[in-house]
C-alpha cells in the first residue's frame, strides 16, 4: 500500500507543509530598461510603490476613522511582563517562532508600500508577553496566531486555547508561570473551536497522562474531533498549495511582503499536537461547573468553525467569543478553500450571545486580538459584528436578486459607512470584496449565468486566440505596458494574463504581470488579497521554490482520522484512468474496535461502506484499528504486515498491489501561474520558522 511520505505529503490534516530553502538568484533584468533593484526588496526585481499606489494609499488613509483610538490604548491594557527572547526554538533544532522579523514595523509611522490601515493592525499585533484581561483572567498574545488564555480555578488554572505548537503554548505557559501561576497546575483545558491554532499547543501544557487518568478534563464542542480533521483532508494538497497566496509563506517579513496574517502575525512552526477531547458541549446551551467556576457555553456550529463554541463566565461577568468577534472582518469565503460559511447564522448567533450575556458582561475577550472593557464599549463591538455579517448577507443578495453576478459583486458590494468607521469591522482577514463574492457562491454558486462561462473551452487554448486576435505578444505588451504606467494595474493584469496563458515562457510578460500584481498587492487593506498578489508576483519571477517539502506530519492528528475518512481519501488519491476496467471487492475487519467495512472498486471508482461486508470478497483483510494506523502513518507498509502477521489477508493478496498502482502522488508544488513550475529558482534564504507552516490555520 502506501509509504508515510507518499501518504502524509498529501494529506495536510496530519502535517503537511512547506519547506523554504537555497539562496536568492541574482537573476539578469529581462527587459534592457528595467531599473536598478530597490534598496531593501528582497527580490531583485522587485518595484517600489507607483506615484498612483501612493495615491491610493494617501486616499485610503484620508477616509480611516483616525480620531478613534480605543484600540490603542486596550490593546495595552493590563501589561504584565514581556516575552524576553523574540525567538523560541522548536524541539526539532529550528526555529518555532520569530517576533524580530517584525520589528520592523515599529520603526516608522507610514510605510508607502503599506497600506495604512494594515499597517495599523500589523503594529497593534505586534504584541508580545503577558496581560490581565481582569484579575483571575490573564492572557499571552503575540506569541502565535492566536492567544493563550489561564482563567484561576479552584485547584488551578484553566486555560482556553492553546495556540499552534507545543513549544510556543509551553513557552507561554512558562512566561505564566513566572509572574502570576503561582506553580498551580494546569487544571482543564477548553478548546474553543476546532482550527489548528487553538489546540495544536496541548502538549506544551499538560500531560495526556494526566487527561486520561482523569485529573484535567478536555472540553470542547459538539463534533470538534470530526471538524477537526475532515476541514483539511480531502482537498488538503490544493488547500495547502493555495496557502502560499492566502498566507504570503514565501514571503519574506518586510515592508515590501509579508506584515502581518490580521488575526495576529504569523503562524508558529513547531511542533503540533492532539489530546482528543474528554468531555463534549452537546447541547445548544449547556452550562456546568469547570475547576469551581460557573461557566456557560453556547455552541454556534457553522460561524467562523464548523464547530465552535463562545463561553460566559458568570461570576466574573467575562465573555469569551472565540473567534466569533474579534478586531476584524473575519472570511465567509476562505481564499486557501473550505466550504462557504453562512453570514446569517453568524449574525444570528452574536446576536444571541449578545441579549443572552453582553447585556451585562463587563469584559470581553477572545482567541485572537485584545479584550474590550466596559458594557457600552462590549455592546457597541457585539451589535456592530452582528450588523456586520448580516448586512454583508443580506445585501449581496439583495444585488444578487437584481441581477450582480458573482463576477461583479465585488465591484457593487460595499460596507456601510457606520461599519467602516469602526476598526474592528474593517478587512483586515476577510475582505468585503472576496467575501461579497462567497455569499454569491454559498447561495448560487460559481456560474453567473452566462452560457459563456458554463463550460468554457481550456484556458491555454483561448489564451493563445486572445493573442492571436490582439495581434501578438509584442503587441499587448506594449497596451500592457502602457495601462501600467498609467496606473491601471486591474485592467492591465487581464491582457498580460491571457499572454502569459498562451505563452508561459514569455518571461516579459510574465515580469510585467509581477509589476501589475505588485502594486495591487501593495494597494491593500487586506492581507490575504496583499499576499495573493506579492505571492503571484513572486513565483512570476522566480518560479515555484525548489526547497524541500518539510514532513511535519502529527501521529496525534494521524490517529484521530477515522478509518472511513482515511478510506475516502484514498478514493481521492486514486486515478480513475488507471483504474479503467478493475473490479474487485475487499472485507476490511478491524477487531480491536469492531469495525468493518465493505471496499468495491468497479467504473474506475472507490467506495466504502461501514456496517457491512461481502459474502464473496477478492480479499479479506483483518488489522486491527491500532496497527492499521502504523500504515496510515506508513511507519509500517501493509506488505509487512502482512508478512510479520500483525495483519491476516485471505484471498487474493494481489488486488492490494493493483489498487496501489492507481495512486497518486500529489504535488505540492502544483503550478498556479503559467511557466512558474519548470524555472524552480530558489527563494530567498529563509530562516527555520518560515519552513513548517502550519496545515490548520484559523480563518
Amino acid at each position: 500500500m502506501t509509504t508515510r511520505r507518499e501518504f502524509i505529503r498529501s494529506l495536510p490534516a496530519a502535517g503537511t507543509a512547506f519547506a523554504v530553502t537555497g539562496g536568492l538568484l541574482d537573476e539578469a533584468p529581462a527587459r534592457g530598461e528595467e531599473p536598478a533593484p530597490v534598496p531593501g526588496h528582497f527580490h531583485p526585481k522587485g518595484k517600489a510603490p507607483s506615484k498612483f499606489t501612493a495615491e491610493v494609499l494617501k486616499k485610503a488613509k484620508e477616509a480611516l476613522p483616525l480620531a478613534d483610538r480605543r484600540d490603542l490604548d486596550e490593546q495595552k491594557k493590563g501589561f504584565l511582563a514581556p516575552m524576553k527572547p523574540l525567538e523560541i526554538p522548536a524541539d526539532a533544532g529550528h526555529t518555532a517562532w520569530d517576533m524580530a522579523r517584525f520589528q520592523f514595523l515599529d520603526k516608522q509611522d507610514e510605510y508607502d508600500s503599506i497600506h495604512p490601515s494594515l499597517l495599523r493592525q500589523s503594529v497593534l499585533n505586534n504584541n508580545y508577553g503577558l496581560y490581565e484581561v481582569v484579575p483571575g483572567i490573564y492572557q499571552v498574545r503575540g506569541v502565535d496566531l492566536a492567544n493563550i488564555t489561564f482563567i484561576k480555578g479552584k485547584t488551578g488554572w484553566i486555560v482556553f486555547d492553546v495556540m499552534v505548537s507545543t513549544e510556543t503554548a509551553r513557552a507561554a505557559w512558562a512566561l505564566f508561570q513566572e509572574h502570576v501561576g503561582n506553580k498551580l497546575p494546569v487544571s482543564a483545558v477548553v478548546y474553543s473551536h476546532s482550527h489548528g491554532d487553538h489546540w495544536g499547543g496541548v502538549r506544551g501544557i499538560v500531560d495526556e497522562k494526566d487527561v486520561r487518568a482523569g485529573k484535567v478534563p478536555v472540553i470542547a464542542p459538539r463534533d470538534f474531533l470530526e471538524h477537526t480533521i475532515s476541514e483539511n483532508v480531502y482537498a488538503g494538497n490544493a488547500m495547502n498549495r493555495r496557502l502560499f497566496y492566502q498566507y504570503g509563506i514565501l514571503l519574506p517579513a518586510s515592508p515590501y511582503g509579508f506584515v502581518g496574517q490580521g488575526l495576529g502575525q504569523a503562524v508558529s512552526a513547531g511542533r503540533i499536537g492532539l489530546i482528543a477531547p474528554t468531555r463534549i458541549v452537546e447541547k445548544d446551551i449547556e452550562e456546568f461547573e469547570v475547576d469551581g467556576v460557573k461557566m456557560a457555553f453556547q455552541n454556534t456550529p457553522g460561524t467562523e468553525a464548523p464547530s465552535e463554541m463562545n463561553t460566559y463566565l458568570p461570576d466574573l461577568k467575562a465573555l469569551w467569543m472565540a473567534e466569533n468577534v474579534t478586531a476584524t472582518l473575519h472570511n465567509i469565503y476562505t481564499l486557501r478553500g473550505t466550504l462557504v460559511r453562512d453570514p446569517l447564522r453568524w449574525s444570528k448567533y452574536i446576536s444571541e450571545a449578545l441579549h443572552r450575556y453582553g447585556v451585562e458582561a463587563e469584559v470581553m475577550f477572545a482567541s485572537h486580538h485584545w479584550p474590550r472593557w466596559g458594557n457600552a464599549r462590549i455592546q457597541e463591538v457585539l451589535r456592530a459584528q452582528r450588523d456586520l455579517y448580516a448586512n454583508m448577507n443580506n445585501q449581496v443578495l439583495h444585488f444578487a436578486n437584481r441581477g450582480v453576478t458573482i463576477n461583479e459583486m465585488h465591484n457593487v458590494y460595499r460596507l456601510p459607512k457606520s461599519l467602516l468607521a469602526q476598526w474592528h469591522c474593517r478587512g483586515y482577514h476577510g475582505s468585503p470584496e472576496h467575501n461579497s463574492r462567497g455569499v454569491v457562491q454559498r447561495y448560487l454558486g460559481f456560474w453567473d449565468c452566462n452560457p459563456t462561462t458554463l463550460i468554457p473551452a481550456p484556458q491555454h487554448e483561448s489564451a493563445k486566440l486572445f493573442v492571436e486576435m490582439m495581434g501578438g505578444s509584442e503587441k499587448i505588451l506594449a497596451k500592457a505596458r502602457a495601462l501600467h504606467d498609467a496606473g491601471d494595474y486591474r485592467l492591465a493584469q487581464e491582457p498580460l494574463n491571457k499572454l502569459v496563458q498562451a505563452e508561459p515562457q514569455n518571461q516579459p510578460a510574465k515580469d510585467l504581470l509581477a509589476d501589475v500584481f505588485e502594486q495591487i498587492g501593495y494597494q491593500q487593506e487586506n492581507p490575504g488579497l496583499r499576499n495573493s498578489f506579492l505571492a503571484a508576483a513572486y513565483e512570476l519571477r522566480a518560479g515555484i521554490p525548489a526547497g524541500k517539502t518539510a514532513d511535519s506530519a502529527s501521529p496525534d492528528v494521524i490517529r484521530a482520522m477515522s478509518t472511513e475518512m482515511f478510506l475516502n481519501f484514498l478514493g481521492i488519491r486514486m486515478d480513475g484512468r488507471k483504474a479503467e476496467g478493475l473490479r474487485f471487492t475487499i472485507n476490511l475487519i478491524t477487531p480491536d474496535n469492531g469495525e468493518k467495512f465493505l471496499i468495491e472498486l468497479e467504473n474506475a471508482t472507490l467506495t466504502n461502506i461501514k456496517g457491512f461486508v461481502a459474502a464473496k470478497p477478492d480479499l479479506t483483510l483483518t488489522i486491527n484499528r491500532a496497527d492499521l494506523e502504523q500504515t496510515m502513518s506508513g511507519a509500517k507498509t501493509l506488505d509487512a504486515q502482512i508478512k510479520d502477521g500483525t495483519a491476516k489477508a485471505a484471498g487474493d493478496v494481489s488486488v492490494l498491489a493493483k489498487l496501489a498502482a492507481t495512486f497518486v502522488d500529489f504535488d505540492p508544488r502544483f503550478e498556479i501561474m503559467p511557466g512558474t513550475k519548470a524555472k524552480a529558482d530558489p527563494v530567498a534564504k529563509a530562516k527555520d520558522y518560515e519552513a513548517v507552516p502550519r496545515p490548520t490555520i484559523a480563518e
